[in-house]
C-alpha cells in the first residue's frame, strides 16, 4: 500500500507539472497517470489501495468542499440570487432530456435506458469546478455579481439531484416502474444537509471562541466533523435523504461568517492539504477508468456527449435568463458547468455490476465523459475566466487589509 501511495503522489505530481508546461490543466496528467498505473494497463497500484479508492476520493472531495464553504459568503449567494437555485437542477434536467433525444437512435436503447444513462452523465464534477472557482474568487474575478459563487453553489446541489434521479431510473429499468415519491428525497437531502452543517459550524465556532485552538487543531477538528456529516449520509440515506457534502459546505460557510479570522487560517491550511489530495483524487479517478470500454465506442460516445453538453449549456443559459449577469458572464457559466469526473467514476460501473443489459454501454460513455470533459472543461475555465469576467478593483485600504489577512493566515 505504501509503495502504491508513493507512486500515486510522485507520478501524479510529476505528470501534472509536465502537462502544465504545455498549458494543459494538471489534472489531465494526473488522470493519464491513473489510467496507465491502474489495473487496466500496467497495474502498478495495489489492490489494497484500489479497494479503498472510493473513500480516498471522498476524503479529497471533502477537503476542497471545506475550503469552498469557508470562502463562500451568504451575501455572495444573495447576490447570485435565483440563477444559483436554478443551476442546481435545470442544466442537469436539460442534459438528461438531451440524452433521451440523442442516445436511443445512436445506441439503439430504450427511453428508460437513455434516462438511466443521462442520470449517470448529467452530474457535474465539484472536484474539478470547486478548486477553479476558489482560485477565481481569490483573484477577484467575477466578484461584482458573484459569478463563481453561483457556479460553485449550483455544482454541489446538482450532484444530489442527479444521484437521486439515478436511483429512480434504476428502478424504472429493472422493475418498469418509477417511484415519484423518491423525488422528495432531493429537497429533504438539501435541507437536512444544510441544517446539520449550520449546527456543526455553530458549535465549532463557539468552541473556537472559547478555547482558541491552533490553526492545525481547528483544521483537524473540521475534517473530523466533515467525516461525521458524510458518515451520517451513509447511515440515513436508507431511510431519509441527507447530503453530507452540502452539510460540509454549510458548516464552512457558518464558520466563515462567525469566526472569519480563524476561518481564513483553516482555509489556508486546507489549501495546502488540497495540493496532495487532488493528486490522489484524480489519479484514482483515472485508475477507475476502464480504457478498453472507452476505446470500443469512443467515436459514438464523443458524439453523444458533445450533443448533451449543448443541452446542458442551454440549461445554464435558461437558468440565467432575466438575471443581472452580462453575456460574457453567462457564457463563462455555460463553459464552467461542463466538467465531469467523480460522480461518473463512482456510479458509472453500477449498472454493469447490477447485471443490466445496458451496463457496458453506460460504463463506456461514463469513461469517455471523464476523459473528454474533465481536462477540456478545466482548460476552458483557465482559458476564459480572465477574458469573460471582470476583475474587482480594490482600494488601497482593502488591499492592505487583504494582505494582512493573508500574511496572518500563513503564520
Amino acid at each position: 500500500m505504501l509503495l502504491s501511495i508513493a507512486l500515486i503522489l510522485l507520478l501524479g505530481m510529476l505528470a501534472g507539472k509536465l502537462v502544465s508546461f504545455v498549458k494543459l490543466p494538471p489534472l489531465t496528467g494526473m488522470l493519464v497517470t491513473g489510467i496507465l498505473a491502474g489495473p487496466y494497463c500496467f497495474n502498478l497500484i495495489s489492490a489494497s489501495v484500489l479497494n479503498i479508492s472510493s473513500e480516498l476520493r471522498r476524503i479529497a472531495l471533502i477537503i476542497i468542499l471545506i475550503r469552498a464553504g469557508l470562502n463562500l459568503k451568504s451575501e455572495d449567494l444573495k447576490k447570485a440570487g435565483r440563477p444559483a437555485v436554478l443551476m442546481c437542477f435545470v442544466p442537469a434536467s436539460f442534459e438528461i432530456l438531451g440524452m433521451v433525444l440523442i442516445a436511443p437512435p445512436v445506441f439503439h436503447i430504450t427511453i428508460a435506458e437513455a434516462l438511466l444513462l443521462g442520470s449517470v452523465i448529467a452530474a457535474v464534477s465539484p472536484a474539478v469546478i470547486v478548486p477553479h472557482m476558489i482560485k477565481i474568487m481569490e483573484q477577484g474575478y467575477g466578484q461584482e455579481r458573484a459569478v463563481p459563487q453561483m457556479v460553485l453553489a449550483g455544482a454541489s446541489c446538482d450532484d444530489v439531484f442527479v444521484i437521486v434521479l439515478f436511483s429512480c431510473f434504476v428502478s424504472l429499468v429493472t422493475n418498469g416502474s418509477f417511484n415519484a415519491v423518491s423525488l422528495l428525497r432531493i429537497p429533504v437531502s438539501i435541507v437536512l444537509g444544510i441544517g446539520a452543517g449550520i449546527l456543526c459550524g455553530y458549535l465549532f465556532s463557539k468552541m473556537t471562541e472559547r478555547f482558541h485552538p491552533e490553526g492545525t487543531v481547528m483544521t483537524v477538528i473540521l475534517l473530523c466533523l466533515s467525516f461525521l456529516l458524510v458518515s451520517m449520509e451513509d447511515s440515513l440515506n436508507s431511510t431519509v435523504g441527507f447530503s453530507g457534502l452540502i452539510g460540509v459546505m454549510a458548516m464552512g460557510m457558518t464558520c466563515g461568517h462567525m469566526i472569519p479570522e480563524e476561518a481564513s487560517k483553516v482555509s489556508s491550511q486546507s489549501g495546502e492539504l488540497w495540493k496532495a489530495a487532488q493528486v490522489i483524487l484524480f489519479v484514482l479517478v483515472g485508475a477507475a477508468v476502464e480504457i478498453q470500454y472507452a476505446l470500443h465506442s469512443f467515436a459514438a460516445a464523443a458524439l453523444v456527449i458533445s450533443g448533451v453538453l449543448l443541452f446542458r449549456m442551454a440549461g445554464v443559459f435558461v437558468s440565467t435568463l432575466g438575471s443581472h449577469y452580462t453575456k460574457k458572464e453567462r457564457l463563462f457559466a455555460m463553459l464552467a458547468y461542463t466538467p465531469k469526473a467523480t460522480v461518473q467514476a463512482a456510479i458509472g460501473p453500477l449498472p454493469l455490476a447490477m447485471g443490466l443489459s445496458c451496463g457496458s454501454l453506460i460504463l463506456s460513455i461514463a469513461v469517455c465523459s471523464i476523459l473528454l470533459t474533465a481536462p477540456l472543461g478545466a482548460f476552458m475555465i483557465d482559458l476564459t475566466y480572465q477574458k469573460l469576467l471582470e476583475k474587482k478593483q480594490f482600494s488601497c485600504g482593502q488591499r492592505y487589509i487583504m494582505n494582512v489577512q493573508i500574511s496572518e493566515s500563513r503564520k
